[in-house]
């Protein structure tokens, strides 16, 4: 194992990088068949491709030389604001964001092409994933539920359109996802008992195509509030579905008021993306009283399953289950726990967790594993088809929720976050539901996702600021490299001009490793010796 100590090699790096800058092509079109099918130089979605996999092919760097991988270049945004965003790559230009500001940046060498910023005091300023693209256009969903359409080449707003009214409480952070010819995005302000909707946009225009709400609208029979859509989805081509998961019922952690199962809410449910209609539904927290949405990333992975061919959906949930779904009907093939749940009498014959009445919160409160932070979040999972293993950053935990009277029947409820709770990467077989590994990675947890690779590498981040590199097959440290910050967003990787780059952000800070050029250009031509 080797570590890389980051001291003030860091600005001679960077000044090296911008030296050797040479400007890329700014000639982006990105087509259809380009978002559909990637190359190893691109990295056009949120998700890197549409299964959600964040799995790459690429395999320059291996498990015997990931001990050599140092820093290419560094890009500081010099924004309070953590970097939450998946960046993307098209043309050699990477594009990522953080509240209110959009930055689009030489893929080899960090250096900045232009920066775009949204200035407003409203919406949520929480944090925000990333930017979509289509053609040479961008598309960035506002802190303020705007979504607006930008000039790749140079930053220049072409529209502006309205998601939601943010004067009703309404926000958004969710990187959009396109889909043919619509541009889809999501909403938060589940603190203000509204309906969570997605919008579909025409991505030329900008004019709305459909929305979909998850709740029966305010007023009808067994009405609820709640299921906002704040992380992005995924979509299978072939099947010509969306899927995209939903957060919580509102109230928030107070059910009285909302009997039944709540739905839509804290499900994952596939969508036509021609028309918005609900083709199918799944509750992975029916009734929810503990605030675990489940808007985790629904990974889309074809395989066996108990030696039968599947197109099978996996999301490892804030509630502590992990599920694996027939995506063509949203019927349970599997569901299991990847660490400490108390809260569920059992699963159901539908395979959805049974709520136990008794652990909903109380007066005298009640201790419930996991927390209200969840089993895991945001953080992107990662699927390795090698090894049939889903890699996804948990936070086994435990929470006290407590109720009081307040207001008649509405009534006031909290969580104790601070009871217990640490950040393991976890390995599931996927077959069984069973952990084949964990390693944990500090107390409280890291917020990283995952990244594999084929060459048999799992790339996340600790609770301390450190880079990691896993081996996938049993969660071994292979290397580390501490930058300062710990990351709250989720790898990814490209190959340019021959050179892999593994690209993290950490804090305010973009970094960008790969192998020393020297090291690259000696593999290649061994390869080319044989």
């Amino acid at each position: 194992m080797k570590s890389l100590k980051l001291t003030s090699n860091l600005a001679t790096l960077a000044i090296l990088a911008l030296v050797s800058f040479s400007r890329p092509s700014l000639s982006q079109n990105l087509e259809s068949s380009q978002i559909a099918h990637p190359s190893p130089d691109s990295w056009p979605l949120y998700h890197g491709d549409y299964s959600g996999k964040r799995h790459s092919s690429l395999t320059q760097v291996t498990r015997e030389n990931v001990g050599d991988l140092t820093l290419a270049w560094a890009f500081q945004t010099n924004q309070g604001a953590q970097i939450k965003s998946s960046p993307l790559l098209v043309d050699g230009i990477l594009y990522f964001t953080v509240p209110d500001n959009i930055w689009a940046v030489d893929a080899r060498s960090g250096h900045m092409l232009w920066h775009f910023n949204h200035p407003t005091t409203e919406g949520d300023h929480i944090g925000h994933r990333g930017v979509a693209m289509y053609k040479g256009w961008l598309y960035f969903a506002t802190p303020d539920a705007h979504l607006i359409s930008l000039n790749a080449k140079d930053g220049t707003v072409r529209w502006d359109k309205i998601i939601a009214d943010v004067k009703k409480g309404y926000w958004s952070t969710t990187a959009p996802l396109v889909v043919r010819n619509h541009v889809i995005a999501g909403v938060g302000g589940d603190l203000d008992n509204l309906p969570g909707y997605l919008r579909s946009f025409d991505p030329d225009t900008g004019e709305v195509q459909w929305d979909w709400y998850a709740t029966t609208p305010t007023g009808t029979p067994q009405g609820t509030t709640g299921g906002t859509t704040w992380m992005t989805g995924t979509y299978d081509p072939e099947l010509n579905l969306v899927y995209w998961g939903t957060g919580n019922p509102t109230p928030v952690l107070n059910g009285k008021t909302r009997p039944g199962d709540d739905t839509w809410t804290c499900s994952i449910v596939a969508l036509d993306p021609e028309t918005g209609k609900l083709v199918w539904g799944f509750s992975a927290s029916p009734h929810d009283t503990h605030d675990w949405d489940a808007v985790e990333t629904p990974v889309l992975v074809d395989a066996d399953f108990h030696g039968q061919p599947r197109k099978m959906l996996m999301q490892s949930s804030r509630n502590g289950y992990f599920f694996v779904l027939d995506r063509t009907n949203g019927k349970s093939l599997l569901t299991a726990p990847f660490g400490p749940t108390n809260w569920a009498l059992g699963i159901d014959k539908e395979g959805r967790p049974i709520p136990n009445p008794d652990k909903e919160p109380k007066p005298d409160g009640r201790l419930i594993a996991p927390d209200e932070g969840g089993m895991t979040n945001y953080r992107s999972p990662s699927f390795d088809p090698k090894t049939g293993l889903f890699i996804v950053d948990a936070h086994p935990s435990w929470s006290i929720y407590f109720a009081k009277p307040a207001d008649g029947d509405y009534g006031w409820a909290g969580a104790d976050y601070g009871v217990w709770g640490k950040g393991v990467i976890e390995a599931i077989d996927y077959q069984t539901g069973k952990i084949r590994w964990s390693h944990e990675v500090g107390k409280g947890g890291s917020g990283a996702g995952v990244l594999t690779t084929d060459s048999g590498l799992a790339f996340t981040g600790d609770s301390t600021g450190n880079i990691l590199a896993l081996s996938t097959a049993d969660g071994k440290t292979l290397w580390h490299a501490g930058t300062g910050a710990p990351m709250q967003t989720s790898p990814i990787t490209y190959e340019l001009d021959g050179r892999q780059y593994l690209v993290t952000g950490s804090g305010s800070v973009m970094f960008a490793w790969a192998l020393p050029q020297s090291l690259v250009k000696a593999e290649r031509a061994e390869v080319r010796a044989r």
